[in-house]
């Protein structure tokens, strides 16, 4: 069993994504990076962190390593000890989870696995495994269940909870990933809510009862913003003074990471805002 320690200090379990620095970050897998901006090697993100907002948690993601060799996985560990900083959760990529083709779904399997001991690496407590789809595919409950309770089944062996996050509003459907949760049945494989993201097509009804499901399997993360942009351009605003009170409803006791969706502006304010409203509900 899982047997994380969580702090009781609003700061304390504060943290912070590279997601919304992404333009920042210098790294062979990071399309978004842009030259034109001052660049940081991820190593330098979790001093980066304590420096502009005064959080000592970081939620980065595999694409933004510059490798994921053992060696530099070894110096980005380092670098997060000497900034003071601890790994929350490590972000993998989407993978085809629920694919008819068995041979995606070992592939899946796989990059899971490999992400799992990356999180062993830099000592990160869990990874967020996404799950992709693709035009025209149903999600299937039953594949999902299968591939992603052998993903848990290794991630129990090397003491590794894997998250899922409702992000695509087909392929992480809040209420598929529960149900998915809720089939493998294991410590292992939990819930990690994002605040905004399930607003997205819907309204703030349907976000409000996909975060309290989401909440009801989460363990040790969830992803805070106040705003979302979707791919056709609209804007959707977050009440977060409900997103907290249903966290705190549901006896969540884990980090809270900050995702500021900067397609409405800058992320380093943006950020900053993050923190100072969260402490607000947090105290």
């Amino acid at each position: 069993m899982p047997d994380l320690h969580f702090p009781e200090n609003a700061r304390q379990r504060l943290a912070v994504t590279s997601y919304p620095f992404r333009a920042f970050i210098l790294s062979p897998e990071n399309k978004s990076s842009d030259a034109q901006k001052q660049m940081m090697d991820l190593k330098d993100f979790p001093a980066f962190v304590v420096k502009e907002f005064g959080v000592y948690n970081i939620n980065p993601l595999t694409s933004h390593f510059r490798s994921t060799d053992a060696r530099y996985c070894d110096e980005f560990r380092e670098a997060v000890s000497k900034a003071g900083s601890h790994m929350v959760d490590l972000g993998l990529g989407g993978r085809p989870f629920y694919d008819p083709d068995e041979a995606k779904r070992k592939d899946a399997v796989a990059y899971g696995k490999q992400g799992i001991d990356i999180a062993v690496i830099v000592q990160s407590p869990s990874v967020r495994q996404h799950v992709s789809g693709r035009k025209g595919l149903k999600p299937d409950v039953g594949l999902a269940v299968e591939s992603l309770g052998q993903l848990a089944e290794y991630g129990s062996k090397r003491n590794i909870i894997v998250n899922l996050e409702n992000d695509s509003p087909v392929a992480e459907d809040p209420f598929f990933l529960v149900e998915i949760i809720e089939r493998v049945n294991s410590p292992y494989l939990r819930a990690l809510p994002d605040f905004g993201n399930s607003l997205v097509g819907h309204d703030r009804e349907f976000n409000e009862r996909a975060v309290k499901a989401m909440f009801k399997h989460a363990y040790g993360i969830a992803h805070v913003k106040d705003t979302v942009l979707s791919h056709d351009g609209k804007v959707y605003s977050v009440d977060l003074e409900s997103m907290f009170k249903i966290a705190k409803a549901g006896g969540y006791r884990g980090y809270f990471s900050m995702e500021y969706d900067t397609g409405s502006g800058d992320p380093l304010q943006g950020t900053k805002n993050l923190v100072e409203k969260s402490l607000k509900y947090l105290t």
